[in-house]
């Protein structure tokens, strides 16, 4: 289901993000986007929000599906967290520690993402762009106090 937001960003521009309830709307809006096969492509420096944003999507998918809100951690360490929400599976995978792109392919990211919602932080080793991707790219601005995005692929 897809709801009708009036846009309020398109790939050009900056989203200010330095407030977690700022981060929160950013998840909630664009987890009213996402479909199964969707691909989100999450990049940016350690800290600066990829696994917050995370969080606040998945507990979001969690509302709306008035199911109890899990915790939502980073898979630094495992590669991958699933969620399932009721017919929903979201795939949240965590690359940081990979050295090269054959190790990506090792973990056949994209072979069944028709039913799933895929999220991966960390895609730089990631060769091959896979249809029906977003990108969202975290940045720290100035004094590492700000924090902002833009979002590539879906308009808010």
């Amino acid at each position: 289901m897809h709801l009708n937001i009036m846009p309020i960003a398109n790939s050009s521009d900056t989203i200010d993000i330095s407030s977690k309830n700022k981060t929160e709307d950013l998840a909630n809006k664009i987890s009213k986007k996402l479909k199964l096969g969707d691909i989100v492509f999450l990049y940016g420096e350690i800290g600066v929000g990829k696994t917050t944003f995370v969080k606040y999507l998945i507990n979001e998918f969690q509302r709306e599906n008035n199911l109890n809100l899990t915790e939502v951690t980073s898979p630094t360490f495992s590669l991958l967290n699933e969620y399932q929400i009721k017919d929903i599976k979201i795939n949240h995978y965590d690359l940081f520690r990979l050295k090269s792109a054959d190790e990506v392919k090792n973990l056949d990211l994209f072979e069944d993402n028709q039913n799933v919602i895929t999220l991966i932080e960390w895609p730089q080793f990631i060769q091959k762009k896979p249809k029906n991707l977003i990108e969202i790219s975290f940045k720290y601005n100035d004094d590492h106090q700000k924090r902002s995005v833009k979002v590539k692929g879906v308009s808010l």
